[in-house]
């Protein structure tokens, strides 16, 4: 399994400026070739290199592996659309391989600049060591800037474990005032989520309304930070997943989210539309999916059709056995329980019926 792991570079001063010069160079060579490419119709990188190599040597000086991967990078935009001329930022991602990007233990990043070979100090967490460490480098690694840091988006070829050899599955049921609940009863909480979520939606709500170049600004700043948190609290949450689901030695089963933003447009009162569709329920999904095909824990996708309105007694299944978002009451039998928990029974259920 391919994955990739964003490392940070921690470059003095005179490293920074010459990362930042190359990646500009870099990235001005790619407007140069991609005129060429538009130019002539040609956007295969055998023959872009065939008609430019030569001339972005010379005008841009550039190593040789520099240009081959711009003209790389240039084929591939090409390959979505070839009708309007692309063109790239100064400052977009610069496309390194193992010709010339290499690492020195765990503590340092080798990387080809104008000024020649660097050794930039580089940051690894026990996540990224732990995939990084006895893992081979996959491919190319991109090399980005983001509020003024640089970072080493690379791919790692890492081993899956076994599958897991079971019929049972652990369902998880996503919602807003509980992001997961898991078909034991457990619950991971979106309180704290929501509270922060609230608070950002009135600070945005008010930079929006002043309007000035620095209330933009702001609204960035803090875009950025909401994102940083959601993807955190995600990769937390899909981790004990996946780590109750191996120890029990199960699957995890999940709701098929597709179109989720359409149903919710339905079913869900308009003053909770954004709150119910933008919180990142695919990306949890996802997080949970890589985490467990490493863990060698198996995924199943079930309809997510009346998880909430069956009674997990009897069967039953109504609108108004779920009378209000929280509680689960069914007419026929009269089983209570907590609404997510009903709904996580019923996704564990749905995966078993499906394998069967």
């Amino acid at each position: 399994m391919i994955c990739t792991l964003k490392i940070k570079l921690v470059p003095d001063e005179k490293q920074f400026n010459s990362l930042l010069a190359t990646m500009k160079r870099f990235n001005q060579a790619c407007n140069h070739i991609s005129k060429v490419a538009f130019n002539l119709g040609t956007f295969s990188k055998f023959k872009l290199q065939k008609a430019c190599y030569y001339d972005v040597r010379e005008q841009f000086g550039l190593s040789a592996q520099m240009v081959v991967r711009a003209i790389g990078k240039v084929s591939e935009s090409y390959k979505a659309d070839k009708k309007t001329l692309h063109t790239f930022k100064d400052t977009g991602a610069m496309v390194y391989d193992e010709r010339i990007l290499s690492f020195n233990g765990m503590e340092y990043a080798s990387l080809l600049t104008l000024d020649g070979r660097i050794k930039v100090p580089i940051v690894l967490g026990k996540y990224h060591h732990g995939l990084l460490y006895g893992n081979r480098v996959r491919g190319q690694a991109d090399l980005i800037l983001q509020d003024g840091v640089f970072y080493l988006m690379l791919a790692v070829e890492v081993p899956e474990a076994p599958p897991v050899d079971s019929n049972d599955f652990l369902g998880i049921d996503v919602g807003i005032a509980n992001l997961a609940t898991d078909s034991t009863g457990e619950n991971f909480s979106g309180s704290a989520v929501n509270a922060v979520r609230n608070r950002n939606a009135k600070l945005r709500a008010k930079l929006q309304s002043k309007g000035t170049k620095s209330a933009k600004r702001l609204l960035k700043k803090r875009s950025k930070k909401e994102q940083r948190f959601v993807r955190n609290t995600n990769h937390v949450i899909s981790k004990q997943i996946v780590k109750k689901a191996k120890a029990l030695g199960v699957g995890i089963a999940l709701e098929d989210l597709s179109g989720i933003r359409l149903r919710t447009e339905k079913t869900v009162r308009k003053s909770q539309r954004s709150r119910q569709s933008s919180w990142a329920f695919y990306q949890l999904r996802q997080f949970i999916s890589y985490k467990a095909k490493i863990a060698g824990v198996p995924i199943a996708l079930i309809d997510p059709r009346n998880t909430s309105r069956t009674c997990v007694v009897c069967g039953h299944v109504e609108k108004n056995n779920r009378k209000t978002r929280d509680n689960f009451c069914c007419l026929s039998c009269g089983y209570a329980a907590p609404a997510d928990n009903v709904a996580a029974v019923n996704i564990s259920r749905k995966a078993m019926c499906q394998l069967a």
